[in-house]
């Protein structure tokens, strides 16, 4: 790809994205991935039983302290490839009998991402995403994202701000939630329950952040008719957290309760609810360059 100047994300850098990366994400022009392979830990009507073809993008445009992709998400690690490598990855992801191709933390290489869906696929595509969206960008999507998957992390700025160096995270991410629903509309399900169109979102509940959470899914009932929601609860204290605040240790039983039992006065009956054993390393995958072969070399090392 021609390096470009980007604006992509919230961030709104005006990085000069080529070769070697720039701004927030690091990253260059081309994607980098760190995995492309079946995934079965998706909510039900995207795994299915024959897995979701999920592709994991490296560099990111939030700093999340908690992220359990931080190798890939802060460190940046992976492998370079073209837009027609990542084309053929999604070709046999699908050939493996992947039900939907899964874009893992897509936005900051949308303009890569939109050569390589040139044609349409099969199967539907997911835009499978942290929720710091710009509506101008989610645009630019109409008609070849079929899934989104946005996460729901704040409402609140002070947590935003703390938590992901993003103060003006729920600024931009209720628009973008309101967008992406606009498009898709209400959620549909194919004879064998796979999803085929509509929005899940998803929230994280974070140790002592109970009345975030419920602010969040009073904002879900109130704007988002017809999109599910998926309330999880695998949060692990990864990446850089120690001190800070409550992130270093688990969701109490207590604090769980109490989001699970609003989600339940509010009606929420469309969607999933993680059980709290879900907080297991098991359910993180390895980033190991599985089904990304035929790079065209490793990412430059973003701390240098």
């Amino acid at each position: 790809m021609k390096p470009y100047t980007c604006d992509d994300c919230p961030r709104r850098c005006h990085a000069l994205r080529g070769e070697t990366g720039g701004g927030i994400c690091r990253m260059g022009a081309e994607p980098v991935l760190a995995r492309a392979a079946l995934h079965f830990d998706e909510e039900p009507v995207i795994s299915g039983t024959r897995g979701s073809g999920a592709v994991f993008f490296s560099g990111c445009a939030l700093r999340c302290r908690f992220c359990q992709n931080y190798p890939i998400s802060h460190g940046g690690y992976g492998k370079r490839v073209s837009v027609e490598r990542l084309r053929e990855i999604y070709l046999e992801l699908i050939d493996k009998g992947a039900n939907n191709i899964n874009l893992v933390n897509p936005t900051h290489f949308t303009g890569a991402i939109l050569q390589s869906l040139e044609g349409g696929l099969p199967v539907p595509v997911v835009w499978n995403t942290g929720g710091y969206e710009r509506v101008e960008t989610l645009r630019r999507l109409e008609g070849r994202v079929q899934v989104y998957l946005p996460d729901l992390k704040y409402v609140y700025p002070e947590h935003a701000k703390r938590y992901s160096a993003a103060a003006d995270y729920f600024e931009y991410a209720a628009p973008a939630l309101r967008e992406m629903l606009r498009q898709t509309g209400p959620v549909e399900l194919d004879d064998e329950g796979l999803i085929r169109r509509g929005v899940i979102v998803r929230h994280l509940i974070l140790p002592g952040c109970a009345e975030e959470s419920m602010a969040a899914l009073d904002w879900i009932a109130e704007n988002l008719p017809g999109a599910w929601i998926s309330l999880m609860a695998q949060y692990l204290p990864f990446g850089k957290v120690e001190g800070v605040d409550q992130l270093d240790r688990r969701l109490t039983q207590e604090e769980y309760d109490r989001v699970v039992d609003h989600l339940m006065d509010l009606g929420l009956e469309d969607g999933f609810v993680q059980e709290l054993s879900s907080s297991d390393e098991k359910y993180i995958p390895s980033f190991d360059l599985t089904g990304v072969g035929k790079g065209e070399g490793d990412a430059p090392d973003p701390n240098t």
